[in-house]
């Protein structure tokens, strides 16, 4: 399902939210500039390697934990990678902000991306395939939006087959099946070498779920 727009009106102008696009969005056009080998060592040089990590957190080292885990939130793999990623930002993300305010807005999206990454490493600690991308901090996003805005209604293009068809849908069914869409592909992921780090999407958003109330205790949408 992708998603158009939703019912919660915002008192507060989304600087913060814009400003993550528009960084997401130069970056991922800055990658486009790039030869192939220039590309392939940007990544490798600060995107989130599992097998770094590990191997930074034992040696007490903590640039090489800590910087991974910001810029590979950063980075993005394609163009359906950064349109799906910054479509669901563009749609949920000023809510959360709406919300929180702006400070506590980015501290929330950066914290969600950093326990999203460092999930998916305690999920395979030993791989060396790097990890980017904001999926797993727009996944906090929907699950703070799914706490938050329990009454919302999403207005999304729906596949029925092989057509799409627009519907509003109330928002705890949207990002639940998206939700136990992650879930699913999570556990067939299991033992097998796949490209998407489908943990830190689930790990993401039921850290947005369970941790947006610490960040502000205002009132839910409306």
């Amino acid at each position: 399902m992708i998603p158009i727009k939703d019912s919660p009106t915002t008192r507060r102008f989304p600087l913060v939210n814009l400003t993550l696009i528009l960084i997401n969005i130069l970056i991922f056009f800055r990658q486009l500039t790039l030869t192939e080998d220039e590309l392939h060592g940007f990544i490798f040089s600060h995107g989130l390697i599992p097998a770094n990590l590990t191997a930074g957190f034992f040696e007490g080292n903590p640039a090489v934990v800590l910087t991974p885990l910001l810029a590979y939130q950063f980075m993005h793999g394609g163009w359906l990678h950064i349109g799906s990623n910054m479509l669901y930002l563009w749609v949920f993300g000023d809510n959360i902000e709406d919300r929180l305010g702006h400070l506590k807005y980015l501290l929330f999206y950066l914290l969600m991306g950093i326990i999203s990454g460092l999930a998916q490493v305690a999920f395979d600690p030993g791989s060396n395939t790097p990890i980017i991308g904001a999926s797993g901090a727009v996944a906090g996003i929907l699950g703070a939006y799914l706490v938050s805005c329990p009454r919302a209604r999403v207005l999304a293009l729906v596949p029925i087959f092989i057509v799409f068809t627009v519907a509003e849908l109330p928002a705890v069914v949207f990002l639940g099946f998206w939700f136990l869409l992650q879930l699913f592909q999570g556990v067939a992921s299991i033992g097998v070498d796949v490209s998407i780090a489908w943990w830190a999407h689930i790990a993401g958003f039921i850290g947005g779920m369970t941790l947006v109330a610490f960040f502000g205790k205002h009132n839910n949408c409306n």
